[in-house]
């Protein structure tokens, strides 16, 4: 081996054998599933009947979801949800006319619906955004008003239902569960809409509708929004990931770091090259935790053995003076030296190897 070649290794020695810590990831990475339930507000819906607009406002409701999908461990992950959303009916009011009596019925929501989200990392949550476009059923049961009074003894409902194109807009946030890998606590709100739905509805007996009366059998069609504003709560699991923080362990100590000094032949006296190397040493020292520096010198195998050992703590006690000239305190540094027992590159004896001539510093 070259002295250009043993100058390279000493270098990739000297530097600090540093691992890169992998920080954790709870966003969602493979196949998940998630369900959530909570309450859901169903705008009114307006609509001209029988020449009066009629307004139809609707009490809280609840919803219930759930899902599957994948995350790809960058923040993106695509689901498939199912929904369903129920709302009794509140009031229906008629322009110059007000509040009807006699109200009830219930509006419902049900469809698929394929979301695109995306996580964000933010320390121990992980809030989130998203967007889906899918398909909706809206159905209205026994939506309507009536009298029970004097000739109008009748019912006028809406019921039946129908598809529809759906979007929504998700905002959300997710709490990893450290002692459940994988169990993750949701908060979501939603805002999901269609594009409009058509209901039928006839009277039943005669209705008395703002001085109108609505035949027995009368038909109607209404055009119903469907505009809802869910709040929900829920779980994810994650069989990708376990989306929570690793558990703490011991910090492993500083990785040692190796400085090699080269002499030349049969000599113990530092030269500019060497000084120049145990400077990075001392400095290299400030810039990390040492608790010692062990400093060892060798020799090549031209010589006696006895000489040799001898030759290689002289080398060791140069540097080691050098080291403590430039500020290291002497109890940090242990100097010895082991002769030609341990060579860098093995050779047959009574050679001279340059690489072979050489101290070891070592930081621990």
């Amino acid at each position: 081996m070259s002295l250009k070649k043993a100058l390279l290794a000493a270098t990739l020695l000297s530097l600090p054998m540093a691992a890169q810590a992998q920080s954790w990831d709870p966003r969602v990475q493979g196949i998940y599933v998630g369900a959530g339930a909570g309450f859901n507000y169903l705008m009114g819906s307006s609509d001209t009947i029988a020449n009066r607009s009629v307004d139809f406002g609707f009490e809280w409701g609840y919803v219930g979801v759930i899902s599957v999908g994948y995350g790809f461990g960058n923040g993106l992950r695509l689901e498939l949800e199912g929904s369903y959303r129920s709302n009794d009916i509140d009031t229906i009011k008629a322009s110059g006319i007000g509040r009807l009596p006699r109200t009830g019925g219930t509006a419902s929501s049900y469809g698929v619906m394929f979301n695109a989200l995306y996580d964000f990392r933010l320390g121990p949550v992980v809030p989130y955004v998203g967007a889906g476009v899918g398909y909706q059923w809206h159905d209205y049961d026994d939506v309507g008003f009536g009298q029970n009074s004097g000739t109008a003894n009748g019912r006028l409902t809406f019921g039946g239902n129908e598809g529809a194109f759906a979007y929504q807009a998700i905002l959300g946030i997710g709490l990893p569960i450290d002692s459940v890998p994988g169990l993750a606590l949701t908060a979501e709100y939603r805002f999901m809409g269609t594009v409009g739905h058509d209901i039928n509805g006839r009277a039943n007996g005669v209705v008395q509708y703002g001085g109108q009366r609505l035949a027995d059998r009368s038909a109607f069609t209404l055009e119903a929004d469907n505009l809802n504003h869910s709040i929900m709560f829920g779980v994810r699991y994650n069989f990708g990931r376990t989306g929570t923080a690793p558990v703490p362990v011991a910090q492993a100590p500083a990785p040692a770091r190796t400085f090699l000094v080269f002499f030349d032949w049969n000599r113990a006296d530092l030269t500019a090259r060497a000084r120049q190397i145990i400077a990075e040493a001392a400095q290299a020292r400030t810039r990390q935790a040492v608790t010692r520096i062990e400093v060892t010198g060798h020799t090549d195998t031209s010589g006696s053995a006895v000489y040799n050992q001898g030759l290689s703590v002289r080398r060791a006690n140069a540097v080691a003076a050098e080291l403590v000239r430039l500020g290291v305190p002497r109890g940090e540094i242990t100097a010895r030296g082991v002769g030609e027992s341990q060579l860098l590159v093995p050779t047959p004896d009574n050679t001279r190897e340059p690489q072979n001539r050489r101290v070891e510093i070592v930081l621990r």
